[in-house]
């Protein structure tokens, strides 16, 4: 498990110098093995949790932007401090997770630790806490914001592209049909198939 340091040496390089104080201090109240890892398309971040062991562990993608990092953060710690005020058996995103997290994101929502423009979308957010942040377009988008202009500056969310308008994602050739609830109808120009895709989805249009 890394010390105190060694998790403040990380959180430095991936959190804005606002909040890294009080990520500590969540630490320093339950502790845990934390790690960044490769960016992985299933997920931002994980809680893994084993029976045999007394130290849990919680890995965050490293290419996430400050914003997105810390969010992804606190939604683990909020797994870790659940399980151990609820016990082990509660539901993942059940209501003692939500209640846990809504507590470990309400302080922050200032713009003593947060700019305003996030501080809005956050807290609508935070009224009923999805399983993964990246399901509410708002947040996103806000979030967005943040990341590294070089990499971002061609990419488009699938939502504000227009029907009928083309773009590519993993390479491959779409054009956006219509918006059924979170995720958009696709059809793929090679082999005529349709698919769903995520509204927030970051395309490159053609």
């Amino acid at each position: 498990m890394a010390t105190v340091d060694q998790l403040r040496e990380i959180l430095i390089k991936k959190l804005p110098n606002s909040v890294i104080d009080y990520c500590v201090e969540l630490w320093q109240k339950e502790p845990f093995s934390f790690k960044t890892t490769r960016s992985r398309k299933s997920k931002l971040g994980d809680f893994r949790y084993r029976r045999d062991r007394s130290t849990q562990t919680i890995t965050i993608n490293a290419d996430l932007n400050p914003y997105q990092f810390l969010v992804t953060y606190l939604h683990e710690v909020a797994h870790l401090h659940s399980f151990i005020r609820f016990g082990w058996d509660v539901q993942p995103h059940g209501k003692e997770w939500k209640s846990t997290f809504q507590g470990l994101v309400y302080p922050i929502l200032t713009e003593k630790y947060l700019p305003l423009d996030l501080i809005i979308p956050l807290r609508k957010h935070m009224i009923n806490p999805k399983a993964s942040s990246s399901t509410d377009l708002f947040l996103m988008k806000e979030i967005s914001k943040y990341d590294r202009l070089d990499l971002e500056d061609t990419l488009q969310f699938l939502s504000d592209l227009k029907p009928g308008e083309r773009f590519l994602l993993s390479n491959r050739k779409f054009e956006k049909l219509e918006t059924r609830r979170t995720r958009v109808l696709c059809l793929e120009v090679q082999t005529g198939e349709k698919f769903l895709i995520a509204q927030m989805a970051k395309v490159k249009p053609t």
